[in-house]
């Protein structure tokens, strides 16, 4: 399942899971306690910060708060899908794309597309799926750009703690910038559902809104084991999972070198390389590899880039070398 586009799980029982009665999260926005200290790593309130499960209701959420009929969006590209198709049912978007070898992110080309409507600019940081992640100084021209507009920059930054030596937040850059991400990518625990929100309290308050008409509350038990993992465990579970990363990157580098094939090296667990030789587009690869080798990755069609496939290395490295195996003896039979 080369596919898969996160780090892989941990195990349940390094975790204490008791949480006795297993009911609602009162409040339902999460643990006070547990929202200031996520608060605290963000430079906000308490109260601007709203704990979903996982970072993709984190997202939906925010899109339904911040987004009316009629309302602009500009999205960066390549992007999960979600982050352009539910502002696109919603309102109008329009999509910057980036582009290889490097995926370089044009400010200037996001002040071409922003209009009066513009409601919000949105991208993944670092990129899913090219991995791209973008510095300091580019997230600051972003802000500044999109505050003298009124309106607001939306980064889900769900790989954000698998970098080396991650930077800023986005949400620590002002008022108009909304910070999304969850425990699932960098820490392994996608099965905690468990993400949040901190952005404004006016917005915030009316996520909050919306979530009564979704999930009602975060999970009991997620939060529970996310509050060890951002806690006492958080320093051992990034050390391990970095170090991790990194070493199946450097296998997929070496795989993409031997094949010929191109790519950017990614931060985080997902790469975006060139579809082999011999294949019409990412949909033919893809397709052609599940059914002769039950291998699955996901073409570059779905992120309207059909010459590239993404390639999840987050797995067990075994499960990676094997995978990569039968990849390699496919492109050999259509060589």
């Amino acid at each position: 399942m080369l596919a898969e586009s996160g780090v892989r799980s941990l195990p349940a029982d390094r975790f204490d899971l008791e949480v006795g009665e297993v009911g609602y999260v009162i409040p339902t926005d999460g643990s006070p306690e547990f929202r200031a200290a996520i608060a605290e790593r963000y430079g906000r309130d308490p109260e601007e910060v709203v704990l979903t499960c996982g970072t993709q209701e984190a997202d939906y959420l925010t899109f339904m708060a911040l987004l009316n009929e009629g309302d602009h969006s500009v999205v960066v590209s390549p992007t999960y899908q979600s982050l352009a198709s539910v502002p696109a049912a919603i309102g109008d978007v329009t999509e910057v794309r980036t582009e290889p070898p490097k995926w370089e992110l044009s400010v200037d080309a996001i002040a071409e597309a922003i209009r009066p409507e513009t409601r919000v600019v949105i991208l993944t940081n670092p990129s899913n799926p090219t991995g791209k992640y973008l510095g300091s100084e580019t997230m600051q021209a972003l802000y500044d750009l999109v505050e003298e507009n009124d309106a607001y920059l939306l980064v889900d930054e769900v790989y954000r703690m698998l970098s080396d030596d991650p930077y800023a937040p986005a949400a620590s850059l002002g008022q108009r910038a909304i910070s999304t991400a969850g425990v699932s990518k960098s820490y392994g625990l996608a099965g905690a559902r468990l993400g949040w929100v901190v952005a404004d309290k006016e917005l915030a308050d009316t996520v909050r809104k919306w979530k009564d008409y979704t999930t009602i509350s975060p999970p009991i038990l997620g939060q529970h084991i996310a509050r060890q993992a951002l806690g006492e465990q958080e320093a051992d579970i990034l050390h391990a999972n970095r170090a991790h990363a990194k070493a199946n990157r450097e296998r997929v580098a070496k795989f993409v070198d031997r094949y010929d094939l191109d790519w950017f090296e990614p931060t985080g667990v997902n790469g975006f390389p060139t579809v082999p030789d011999g294949f019409e587009n990412g949909k033919e690869f893809c397709r052609s590899l599940f059914e002769a080798e039950s291998v699955v990755l996901a073409p570059g069609d779905v992120f309207g880039y059909p010459n590239r496939f993404r390639i999840g290395f987050g797995l067990h490295t075994d499960e990676l070398e094997e995978g990569l195996e039968r990849i390699g003896r496919h492109i050999k039979t259509h060589s």
